[in-house]
C-alpha cells in the first residue's frame, strides 16, 4: 500500500517482524527528545527514557501478544525501515473474559513520517485485523492533538468522555478524550 505524493519515499503497510524491534524502539526513544523539546506529543512517556532492557522486555511482550492472539500489530515500512506501528490489544485478560470483546488502541508514527498517509494507513490495517476478534475498539487522545482526533473521527471513532489531568507533562496538566468504535457499524469505505 503507498499513499506519498509522487517523488516522496513511499512506504507499505505489514505485520510485525521480530526484526522491527531497533526500529520501533528508535522511533520511540526520538519521543523524548520531542517531548524535552516542547512539542505536543500524542503519548504518554515515563519520567526518564526507558533502558534498552526495559524496552526488550517490553517487545518481547508484545510479540508474544500478536503470537498468540490476544493483539492485532500493523507496521508502517519506509525506505526498509519500521517507521510506525499500530497495536490493539486485547482488554480482558484472556480470551475467555467479559471484556475479551474489546481492543485498546495505540498508534506510533516516526516524526520523519508524520503527514504522509502512514497514521492513516496504519489504523485502516490495524481495524480490519481487529474484524471477528474485536467487536469494540477503544482509545484515548490527548486534548491537545486536534490532527489525531480528527483521523479517529474520519474512521469513525466517537467520544464517550473525557478524563480530566490524565497526563502531568512539563508543569501542566493535559485531559484525555476517551473514544471507541464499534465495528459492527464501521464504514467499510474509510
Amino acid at each position: 500500500m503507498t499513499a506519498d505524493p509522487p517523488g516522496a519515499p513511499s512506504f507499505r503497510i505489514r505485520e510485525l517482524r521480530w526484526t522491527d524491534f531497533d526500529d520501533l524502539i528508535r522511533t520511540y526513544w526520538l519521543l523524548y527528545e520531542e517531548r524535552d523539546a516542547g512539542y505536543p506529543i500524542g503519548i504518554g512517556l515515563f519520567q526518564e527514557r526507558p533502558t534498552l532492557a526495559d524496552e526488550a522486555r517490553w517487545f518481547l511482550r508484545l510479540f508474544e501478544q500478536v503470537q498468540d492472539g490476544s493483539m492485532v500489530a500493523s507496521i508502517a515500512e519506509g525506505d526498509g525501515h519500521a517507521v510506525g506501528g499500530c497495536y490493539v490489544h486485547r482488554v480482558g485478560p484472556s480470551e475467555t473474559s467479559e471484556a475479551a470483546h474489546m481492543g485498546e488502541l495505540g498508534i506510533l508514527v516516526h516524526r520523519d513520517w508524520r503527514g504522509r498517509g502512514v497514521g492513516s494507513a496504519l489504523l485502516r490495517d490495524a481495524l480490519a485485523r481487529c474484524r471477528g476478534k474485536f467487536e469494540i475498539v477503544r482509545l484515548a487522545v490527548f486534548v491537545n492533538n486536534p490532527r489525531a482526533r480528527a483521523l479517529y473521527e474520519r474512521f469513525g471513532f466517537v467520544p464517550y468522555g473525557r478524563l480530566p489531568k490524565a497526563l502531568h507533562r512539563g508543569g501542566e496538566f493535559i485531559d484525555e478524550d476517551l473514544m471507541y468504535l464499534d465495528l459492527g457499524r464501521r464504514d467499510e469505505n474509510r
